[in-house]
């Protein structure tokens, strides 16, 4: 039988690439460059981090976690002199249920999977969750398309924010677990781009790393390495709880089969590995205890 840690992690396999559209599809990438953020990055980091207002860099690169200072200052704060706020939230809706409308057009499966998520946002515990905060303020949204899309990334966004807590109290955050997964499952030279880490950065990170035997000489990871980060994940598991803590596990299964067909709808749009290692869903129906479902990266 499945742990209530692991149906957590098994959940966020279906609400993960529903909410993450907004970083591969065209029409999100469309609705950014309408309103004058044609670059990918500038789109990137302003739409995440616009529901907690028009922050400089720093305090965006800390907590999104993984990213080059350098990369987040060259978007932030100089798209806040070219838009609001408010109008990248919107444009990130306007993409988001765009592409969804394209991809399951049929409704009633969208408000079957909007009405099963939207419960589990309602109890989240936000303390040191600044992402997931700034999301679960904006104002619940009527249409079926733009409330799924909404309510995914306020989950999603909770369990980002409790890993990188996670990964901070193990001292693994950051560039380090770049490293770290690319000696795992991350292709290292992809992540080294994709991140915005020059050869000097992060070939330093990775001496430290061999220093720390975490990483071996060929920098692949070592046992040690290998069990931070699966503490790492665990206790991301455990700080995802309160998403489900008002479902019994016949429930979170339930909320699961909702969000199948729009979670298969999408796949389409991502690569598989992909940049942001995301894993492949949960079928309910066909493995109730999400036996499929590794523990870990590379599990």
């Amino acid at each position: 039988m499945a742990t209530r840690e692991h149906l957590a992690r098994a959940l966020w396999t279906l609400f993960e690439p529903i909410h993450a559209v907004t970083y591969f599809s065209p029409q999100a990438r469309d609705a950014l460059a309408a309103i004058g953020l044609p670059r990918y990055w500038d789109g990137y980091f302003a739409g995440r981090s616009a529901p907690v207002g028009a922050l400089a860099g720093p305090p965006v690169t800390a907590m999104f976690s993984g990213f080059a200072p350098f990369l987040v200052e060259r978007a932030l704060p100089a798209v806040w002199s070219l838009v609001t706020p408010a109008q990248v939230i919107e444009a990130r809706y306007v993409g988001a249920a765009e592409t969804l409308r394209a991809l399951v057009p049929d409704e009633r499966l969208v408000e079957k999977a909007a009405s099963a998520l939207t419960p589990l946002v309602a109890n989240l515990n936000l303390i040191g969750r600044p992402l997931a905060a700034g999301f679960a303020s904006l104002p619940l949204e009527d249409d079926p398309y733009r409330r799924v899309w909404q309510v995914a990334g306020t989950l999603r966004e909770h369990r980002g924010d409790g890993h990188v807590i996670a990964l901070v109290g193990l001292e693994i955050a950051g560039l380090t677990t770049l490293l770290l997964r690319s000696g795992v499952d991350l292709d290292a030279t992809s992540m080294q781009k994709a991140r915005g880490w020059t050869d000097e950065e992060w070939n330093a990170e990775a001496d430290r790393l061999i220093d720390r035997g975490l990483l071996d000489g060929a920098r692949r990871i070592t046992p040690a390495g290998g069990d931070l980060l699966n503490r790492a994940e665990a206790l991301t598991n455990r700080l995802a709880l309160s998403a489900i803590d008002e479902l019994d596990d016949a429930g979170v299964r339930e909320v699961a089969k909702a969000l199948v067909p729009l979670a298969s709808a999408v796949v389409s749009l991502f690569p598989y590995p992909n940049p942001i290692g995301m894993p492949t869903s949960w079928d309910p129906a066909s493995d109730p205890d999400a036996a499929a479902i590794a523990e870990h990266p590379g599990g």
